[in-house]
């Protein structure tokens, strides 16, 4: 929703949204909920599903009833607005990098320092073949190493890999990473196919990765069989239905009440001036003599 929503409407979605939806959503399975209580119990390690994807229902939802940037889409056809800082953009990519490593392997509550390790390698590894991947998909694509899709390409590979991180061996690790980095360059050309405007590729990453991730964990490791693959689709259909529900009942509700994009004056001349009261980059020659 960067560059065009309202950030009050935006600040109201967030508190409802991680205050509420969240926690009933992560309780069906992390608090002994209905999805716990299967036959064969869905299974989300560090939240593939349980964090991403709930969030990344809600991104299609939002995006859907806020409609794209102004000039993202010229004769139907999606123009590129880049981004205002690709190295620090790589920097944060980076970070995210490094703190997954807290995010799964803090995640072995028990601290075993055997499982601890596989979960630190599983998810390093499937980031780097996720990165790897999705920058030699999109250069075939494309014709160009496009440093965006290698960045989302690490993201979709730690977002896959999360689900199963401590069921995974380091193969299965790379085969999944693998697959999430092919994914992310797919999945952004479908999204821009169908005209919806997502600057950072979210739906990509956390949605259609979270997905697969969620799957995987049915296809490879420990707990790969039909009935684990079914169970874990049951899960994804399930957070589908609650997200979509949920998420659209609360951004519609503001839409029709305060509205969530700012005008068109706004969205051109830049919400940190109209929404912050400052410039990101001041121009410091005004103050020259």
């Amino acid at each position: 929703v960067a560059e065009r929503m309202k950030i009050l409407p935006f600040m109201i979605f967030a508190i409802i949204y991680v205050g509420f939806v969240y926690p009933i959503a992560g309780s069906w399975k992390w608090g002994g909920g209905f999805l716990d209580q299967l036959t064969t119990p869905f299974y989300d390690f560090a939240g593939s599903t349980l964090v991403h994807s709930v969030g990344g229902w809600a991104a299609v939802i939002a995006v859907c009833l806020l409609g794209p940037r102004i000039g993202k889409f010229k004769n139907g056809k999606p123009q590129a607005i880049p981004g205002h800082n690709i190295p620090l953009a790589t920097a944060g990519v980076l970070i995210l990098w490094l703190g997954w490593f807290g995010f799964n392997g803090g995640s072995v509550l028990s601290a075993d320092p055997g499982l601890t390790s596989l979960t630190l390698v599983t998810t390093c590894l499937a980031a780097a073949a996720g990165g790897v991947v999705a920058a030699f998909v999109s250069t075939i694509k494309y014709k160009n190493l496009d440093l965006t899709m290698f960045l989302n390409g690490i993201l979709g590979g730690l977002v896959g890999i999360t689900a199963g991180a401590d069921q995974m061996s380091p193969t299965d690790a790379i085969l999944i990473g693998s697959v999430a980095g092919v994914l992310i360059v797919v999945a952004v050309n479908l999204i821009d196919k169908l005209k919806l405007d997502d600057p950072v590729g979210a739906i990509a990453v956390h949605l259609v990765c979270g997905i697969w991730g969620t799957l995987a964990v049915g296809i490879f490791g420990n707990l790969a069989g039909l009935d684990q693959f079914l169970s874990q689709l049951i899960g994804v259909a399930s957070y589908a239905v609650f997200c979509l529900a949920t998420s659209f009942i609360i951004i519609f509700t503001l839409k029709k009440t305060m509205g969530i994009r700012v005008s068109e004056r706004e969205e051109l001349e830049g919400l940190d001036a109209h929404e912050h009261g400052m410039d990101a980059y001041p121009d410091f020659r005004l103050n020259e003599h």
